[in-house]
């Protein structure tokens, strides 16, 4: 992930304004026609002067090492500063950077390592923030499944129902974070299939609002014995327009999509509040937008990009409704990710209230005519 400055930047390659008026040919190019001139020159003045051929060669040859001289230096100079930063980013130092004051080739080449020394140190960023997020997502339910145990080992509490629930309640939470994390890896190393298929939205959205209703549940039973609260209260609904709309996409990749959208929702929405899904038909054939709307706090308009980021919880201290915890801050990247790969888009949307997230599906392509 590149920042700012090097989205500032002209591609690799491309020359500036266009044309590149000093390369490193025209300046070699130039250095042959200035000596040639220089010897024809002095040859001319040794023949009106009578001068010794031997002295105007001497000049001649000064001449021309002292202009080879001043344009290797201006050529050899940046690769000396190349090296040293590619050097120090071979070692781990990502902070250096050459300077991009050149209109050549090395010009180019400067740029370039710079934008990917602007890369590998976003992605070392990225890097440290993975390990301390998932350490910190991982301490909390482990300490807890741990503490339980202990207490049951040391006799202090009874393997009573209550008891086993509260271990249990953990693991499920444990179990959340592993797929969360499988996952991500999956989007890292590129190894999910898209296996698109044809299906009918209001049974299939219908399927996923049930299973997130039951897994409310369920996660409602296992807390209720251990004084914890999950969100319950939040009511779903489902407004599929035409009722007989079809769409092209895998529904895996969508049920992955739509189950976290939902359950952000859920999330930041206020006490018996409402999550509505939307599906409409598209442009193309068998396209498909979707929509996720709550009526929480909604996404001020300076994180609508943000949101959309691994590890981002946004601009919300804490998210509304007793039970909430942040989450991991993993959903939405994943459901962007699920997204890219069908060549749809995500974001979030203008609503009158709560947050509105809009997915567009491609569908079928359209045949060239």
């Amino acid at each position: 992930m590149s920042d700012g400055r090097s989205a500032a930047r002209r591609s690799p390659g491309e020359p500036w304004g266009g044309v590149r008026p000093f390369s490193i040919k025209t300046k070699l190019g130039a250095l042959v026609v200035i000596s040639v001139l220089i010897t024809t020159g002095l040859s001319m003045i040794a023949v009106h002067t009578k001068t010794e051929l031997r002295f105007i060669t001497v000049f001649s040859m000064i001449a021309t090492l002292l202009i080879t001289q001043f344009v290797a230096l201006s050529l050899t100079s940046p690769l000396d500063e190349m090296n040293a930063v590619a050097h120090s980013i071979s070692h781990g130092d990502y902070t250096r950077r050459v300077r991009e004051n050149r209109r050549d080739e090395l010009g180019d080449l400067a740029q370039t390592i710079n934008v990917m020394a602007d890369e590998l140190e976003a992605q070392d960023r990225q890097r440290k923030e993975l390990v301390a997020n998932v350490s910190h997502e991982l301490r909390t339910p482990i300490a807890g499944l741990r503490a339980v145990l202990e207490n049951v080992v040391d006799g202090i509490a009874e393997p009573d129902t209550e008891t086993m629930r509260t271990a249990l309640k953990q693991t499920e939470r444990l179990g959340r974070l592993v797929e969360t994390l499988l996952d991500l890896s999956r989007l890292d190393n590129g190894v999910v299939p898209l296996r698109k298929r044809r299906f009918e939205v209001w049974p299939y959205l219908s399927g996923v609002l049930k299973e997130a209703n039951m897994v409310a549940s369920a996660r409602a039973a296992i807390a209720s014995g251990s004084g914890s609260h999950t969100r319950t209260d939040v009511h779903l609904r489902l407004d599929v327009s035409p009722p007989e709309l079809t769409a092209l996409a895998d529904p895996e990749r969508i049920h992955q999509v739509v189950a976290n959208l939902i359950d952000n929702a859920v999330k930041h929405s206020p006490p018996h509040g409402r999550v509505t899904v939307k599906a409409r038909r598209g442009a193309q054939p068998d396209s498909l937008e979707l929509e996720v709307l709550d009526e929480g706090p909604g996404i001020p308009r300076s994180e609508w990009r943000k949101v959309f980021e691994r590890f981002n919880r946004g601009a919300v201290s804490r998210p509304h409704g007793p039970g909430s915890d942040g989450g991991t801050g993993l959903g939405l990247a994943i459901a962007r990710w699920a997204v890219d790969l069908h060549g749809g888009r995500i974001g979030v949307a203008e609503s009158e209230r709560g947050c509105r997230i809009l997915i567009t599906l491609p569908g079928e392509p359209s045949l060239p005519g």
